[in-house]
């Protein structure tokens, strides 16, 4: 008797299809992780190049003044970016999923088109509407609000405009994806069993979008973080972010294994932040929170 053929495992087509993208994120994503992490570990060679020597001494001098001051401006920045963020986005995406299907296409399409530009050159269009005697100077003074143009171009305030702009869409997208998804009746019946608009809005619609609104908080705080070409276009180089420094070790003092514990420590951070956003959008969790 001839011996039955097994029939193929029917996962078997499923992980040949997911076999490239295995492929793809372990030549392109882990591996450099990892090479990042053991270059944290070793010491700048004399002249150019690596030490194959191991040492801690990246690490620790990540803990000078300087660099600590450096990480916290970008916190701080972070912080005050997602905040204007939040003030602007959420009300705009929560305002978007009220529209008609068609106003709903006309906003998305707005939203969309910024993307189809380099982002650089977006960022140039920046340094015309703020320069002295640009764009903004011209309508202030035509209002009668200023009387001699400003200096808004490479300071501070330039710096969380660009931040602002770059990342504001992200916000929107992730609320209004949140907001569409809301069963719009429960908001009602919190009106009909006398919740005024504001007592609706914060015990209904906000604890219903508020993964919306963690997931929009996530993606503009971890880049606003990084985005080093904003303070170094719109600043003029006078904000130093955690992504500026570790650009200047490269390019500069060509400190490859500073500039790559300077990265751990960046990764390390947003990856804390997503660890939290995963334990607080659990269903269990978020309905503990609210």
């Amino acid at each position: 008797m001839t011996a039955r053929k097994r029939p193929a495992p029917k996962n078997r087509g499923l992980w040949l299809a997911l076999a490239p993208l295995y492929l793809f994120t372990a030549v392109l994503v882990f591996v450099p992780l990892v090479y990042v992490v053991v270059l944290s570990f070793r010491a700048r060679a004399e002249g150019w190049g690596v030490a194959d020597t191991f040492t801690l001494d990246n690490y620790l001098n990540i803990l000078q003044p300087v660099y600590l001051q450096t990480f916290a401006g970008s916190l701080k920045l972070a912080f005050l970016c997602t905040g204007l963020i939040l003030l602007i986005g959420y009300p705009f995406g929560y305002w978007m999923a009220r529209l008609s299907p068609r106003g709903k296409k006309a906003m998305l399409l707005a939203l969309m088109v910024p993307f189809w530009t380099n982002s650089l050159i977006r960022l140039y269009g920046w340094i015309i509407i703020l320069r002295a005697g640009g764009v903004l100077d011209s309508l202030l003074m035509a209002l009668g609000l200023t009387d001699r143009p400003l200096k808004l171009l490479y300071t501070y305030p330039a710096v969380v405009i660009g931040m602002v702009y770059a990342l504001l869409q992200f916000m929107i997208l992730a609320v209004y994806s949140s907001a569409e998804k809301l069963d719009w009746s429960l908001v009602e019946a919190a009106r009909d069993l006398g919740a005024g608009p504001v007592r609706a809005f914060f015990t209904v619609a906000l604890p219903m979008t508020m993964p919306g609104l963690l997931s929009g908080v996530i993606l503009t705080f971890i880049p606003s973080m990084g985005l080093f070409f904003i303070a170094d276009i719109l600043g003029g180089n006078k904000v130093v972010l955690v992504g500026s420094l570790i650009q200047d070790q490269l390019l500069q003092a060509h400190n490859q294994p500073f500039a790559a514990a300077l990265s751990v420590v960046l990764m390390v951070l947003t990856s804390l932040l997503i660890a939290v956003y995963k334990r607080v959008t659990r269903t269990g969790e978020l309905e503990g929170l609210l």
